[in-house]
């Protein structure tokens, strides 16, 4: 079970890694707008979930990977806090609204302790 969670999760970063650079309009979506450059920023996540994804596939570095991978996506709850704080219940699109906010930081809360507990298995 240790390796199927590990095995999912480093092709699961790995993937959304690729949609960053096939689908970088959506991911400009998510970054706050008070950073600069989001083309920049959503490039150089792109490059770190493929290279953290890449981390967890490698038994060797699967532990580092783990925790690489928890850091990364408690990093992206900045964005999460900053859609929240501007959510809105007439959005038109549901990730804009403050359930559709909220959702998004349980899943990506979700995905932390998924990190941890492969980080953990490997360790």
């Amino acid at each position: 079970m240790n390796r199927i969670a590990a095995v999912s999760l480093g092709i699961f970063l790995s993937g959304v890694g690729v949609a960053h650079f096939v689908l970088p309009g959506y991911f400009r979506t998510l970054a706050p707008r008070w950073l600069a450059r989001p083309a920049l920023l959503v490039a150089a996540a792109g490059a770190t979930e493929i290279a953290v994804g890449a981390l967890v596939l490698t038994p060797r570095w699967r532990a580092a990977g783990g925790w690489a991978a928890a850091a990364l996506i408690t990093v992206y709850l900045v964005s999460h806090f900053d859609a929240l704080r501007s959510a809105r219940a007439d959005r038109a699109r549901f990730l804009e609204r403050p359930v559709g906010v909220a959702a998004r930081l349980l899943v990506n809360l979700f995905y932390i302790w998924w990190s941890i507990a492969v980080a953990e298995a490997a360790a």
